[in-house]
């Protein structure tokens, strides 16, 4: 498209000020990528926000207006606000407690406790020496440069809207053009007064709440006391009431879930214990000579040489420095909770992989299960399955499950559809269609949700110590406790080796099966 076309439209676009906005949008339109265009829209600099919302650039007035409000609020903590007024509330506050020792002091002299009494005038004298002080310091604060720097930083935000406003409606036109049924254009009264009324709900509101020392009780005293009990500015009205109540409703859904399936939940932790059970057999029971060399020749079979040596060398750092027998308690509780997680996970995946349907209903509670802080979810932990070693491999699979069932979904549906059309059309059924040609074709992303689950499983050791799962994360934890920083650092390189040699040998497994394949 030729450039005299390209502002042909302007008109019916700005549909005021056409000759000015046909200028620059021409002069945006001819610069080069590197060369700086200094175009200046006096609108935009005097109306500031209120311009963006009469042009619809709804992103420019939010930027604007958050900018505008930052300035102004200094400017009125300069005009309006108390000087020092931190420490005004400080020094009040200090009076408060002097008042209340003074009384103390004479209830001890009324008492004839002079052991008291003199106590309390000792802390009388400590604390007027305070507030001498903080007075002294509120004398000499001044409000002054707050009020330039808020003037100052408004006139920035108004010469940053004068330069830039024009290359960003430009930017809009260039969208109407392309979209000019769904891209608005042309000056909107109804949208300026929507960013007026916006205006007056925020910034007067947000402007007191920063300049007035203590907004509540301000408007407390303005209402006659009727307010200040039923409306806040600070906090939000019957948030704790609310928050108390349904906490009380939580605790009768816990109290009624562990009642009517507890024996659900009993025969999960037997089987869980079950499982641990035979992992430390066969890890702890048996000499650990044996089991190092059984380790050691395993991932020299199914991994190679250097992961073989990797693995020799991790075992002995455990060994050394005498961390055998924990590191193995470590080994199987994310031996329990990994292994869990691949053979549920990735059926899983694979039946969402194939059901579209399916994964867009489990997708939320694949989020929640990813995005849930993992403290949380020791609460329900604790309330079904109790405490110890079972639910710290329980809370390990809800937190490392969702990462090999994604990840897995994912590589079954990232598998060419011309490549399963041609297995259908030799042939295949449904099940040889997945075996050998969807599974081999996803078997990389699985590999590498097998891979987060286990380290996701390693993050949570030391979470699942909090609820008595042993191991080296309740090392960790009692290093914490203690600031015991060598024994901490020592540890937590111990829980890394054993993630490390697990991860290595089955990705090295899956790169020899992978060359034997080639």
């Amino acid at each position: 498209m030729k450039e005299h076309e390209l502002g042909a439209r302007v008109p019916d676009f700005v549909q005021h000020n056409s000759t000015y906005y046909t200028q620059e949008f021409d002069k945006i339109q001819n610069a080069s990528t590197a060369q700086q265009v200094w175009s200046w829209n006096s609108g935009a600099a005097l109306g500031g926000s209120l311009w963006a919302a009469w042009r619809r650039l709804w992103g420019l007035f939010w930027i604007l207006l958050l900018l505008e409000l930052l300035a102004l609020v200094q400017i009125g903590r300069g005009a309006w606000g108390q000087a020092g007024g931190e420490l005004a509330l400080r020094h009040q506050k200090l009076l408060e407690n002097i008042a209340t020792r003074q009384q103390q002091l004479q209830a001890a002299n009324e008492a004839g406790n002079h052991a008291a009494a003199e106590t309390a005038g000792r802390v009388i004298a400590n604390l007027t020496q305070v507030a001498e002080r903080l007075e002294q310091q509120i004398g000499q604060e001044s409000n002054t440069a707050l009020l330039y720097l808020g003037i100052l930083l408004l006139l920035l935000v108004r010469i940053f809207a004068g330069f830039y406003a024009n290359k960003i409606y430009q930017r809009k036109y260039r969208r109407w053009r392309i979209h000019s049924s769904s891209e608005t254009s042309g000056r909107s009264w109804r949208s300026c007064v929507i960013g007026a009324l916006l205006l007056l709900a925020i910034t007067p509101l947000t402007i007191f709440r920063f300049v007035a020392l203590n907004p509540d009780r301000v408007l407390a005293d303005l209402s006659g006391g009727w307010l200040g009990t039923k409306f806040t500015i600070t906090k939000f009205p019957l948030g704790r009431e609310v928050f108390n109540y349904a906490a009380r409703l939580s605790d009768g859904a816990f109290a009624w879930a562990t009642a009517t399936f507890g024996r659900v939940f009993d025969g999960v932790v037997r089987a869980v214990v079950m499982l641990l059970d035979g992992l430390e057999v066969v890890l702890i029971a048996t000499p650990w000579p044996v089991v190092m060399l059984v380790l050691v020749v395993m991932a020299f079979r199914l991994a190679g040489a250097r992961v073989a040596i990797f693995t020799a060398a991790s075992l002995a750092y455990l060994a050394l420095f005498g961390l055998w027998e924990i590191s193995m308690i470590t080994v199987a509780l994310i031996g329990a909770g990994a292994g869990i997680c691949i053979v549920f996970g990735i059926p899983i995946g694979i039946w969402f992989g194939r059901d579209a349907r399916a994964y867009r209903i489990a997708e939320p509670a694949l989020d929640l299960m990813q995005t849930m802080p993992a403290f949380v979810y020791l609460i329900p932990i604790i309330a079904f399955f109790g405490t110890g070693k079972p639910p710290g491999v329980l809370v390990t699979i809800i937190f490392a499950i969702p990462p090999v069932i994604r990840l897995t979904a994912l590589g079954i549906r990232t598998v060419p559809e011309a490549t399963q059309e041609a297995a259908l059309a030799f042939g295949c059924s449904s099940w040889q269609l997945l075996w050998r040609v969807q599974l081999p074709l996803a078997t990389p992303s699985i590999m590498t949700g097998i891979n987060q689950t286990i380290l996701m499983s390693l993050s949570m050791v030391v979470v699942a110590s909090l609820i008595g799962a042993e191991g080296l994360g309740a090392v960790i934890l009692e290093a914490l406790q203690y600031a015991a920083k060598g024994q901490g650092l020592l540890a937590g390189l111990a829980i890394l080796l054993c993630a490390m040699v697990m991860d290595r040998i089955a990705q090295g497994f899956y790169r020899q099966k992978r060359n034997f394949a080639r």
